[in-house]
């Protein structure tokens, strides 16, 4: 049996691959609890900066192996992580603490776009072709999609694709802003990298702080957002990375960060 997931270290990048090709990366039970332990180790590592998620083969994912993880949904639900794992879709009430870029192409269905939702960059191949297929198949999105989506793209955008199931194209997901750039077919996997490359080279503690307070505003709302910037700001400008970066600045040279 090969891995569902290759997890690979470029510097502070995390590379996370879907590893299913001959299933066109549909996700059974297995790959959703090593995906789970993937995203734990980005969280947990400091010396990770950024993930990168992507999928070998021709296809991002056809969404659920249902007739594998069917079965196992019980009273409580579907729950995927073990020790040290962290839920990829951040819907169990534990938060990333780290970006994430990804890069889809071929197929993208369900919780392939819920990936997208909980991700914080994302490219896509000119070809590729996504579904919120959930309601075609009885149930609904439980990544969330009902949360982010409409946040995302606007409720009437959102509905369109989570009520009617049917397919968008590439042009229609970046026109809704679904995801951020598309990319000629085969070049989604270097320009994502190179996103998240940048990332990865950019002070850590202020990239978190920023990502942090950005999804504060969001699920807390503007009131509480604010009263986090001026603490926030007196913390980092006390760090190592903060003399750094000035250091950096006034030297006119690339800043090196350490992350304290």
């Amino acid at each position: 049996m090969t891995e569902r997931i290759t997890v690979d270290r470029d510097g502070g990048v995390l590379l996370i691959g879907l590893n299913r090709p001959e299933k066109r990366n549909a996700a059974d039970y297995l790959l959703l609890q090593e995906l789970a332990a993937a995203y734990g180790e980005l969280d947990r590592d400091t010396e990770l900066r950024a993930g990168f998620v992507f999928a070998h083969g021709e296809h991002f994912t056809a969404g659920l192996d249902l007739a594998d993880v069917g079965p196992r949904i019980g009273p409580e639900g579907l729950r995927i992580e073990q020790e040290g794992g962290l839920d990829p879709w951040q819907v169990s009430g534990r938060r990333l603490t780290k970006p994430v870029v990804i890069a889809v192409q071929g197929t993208c269905l369900t919780l392939g776009i819920e990936l997208i939702l909980a991700s914080d960059i994302a490219v896509a191949a000119e070809s590729t072709r996504f579904g919120q297929i959930e309601v075609a198949r009885g149930i609904l999105p439980f990544g969330g999609a009902t949360i982010r989506f409409p946040r995302a793209v606007g409720w009437g955008n959102a509905m369109r694709w989570i009520l009617t199931g049917d397919p968008f194209d590439a042009t229609e997901a970046h026109r809704i802003g679904l995801v951020q750039e598309v990319v000629p077919d085969g070049a989604q996997y270097d320009r994502g990298l190179e996103l998240a490359r940048r990332i990865a080279v950019q002070a850590p503690l202020a990239v978190q702080a920023a990502l942090a307070n950005a999804r504060l505003a969001v699920r807390e709302g503007d009131s509480a957002a604010e009263a986090a910037l001026q603490p926030e700001l007196v913390r980092l400008a006390a760090s190592e990375d903060a003399r750094i970066g000035l250091e950096a600045f006034l030297a006119r040279t690339a800043a090196d960060f350490v992350g304290r």
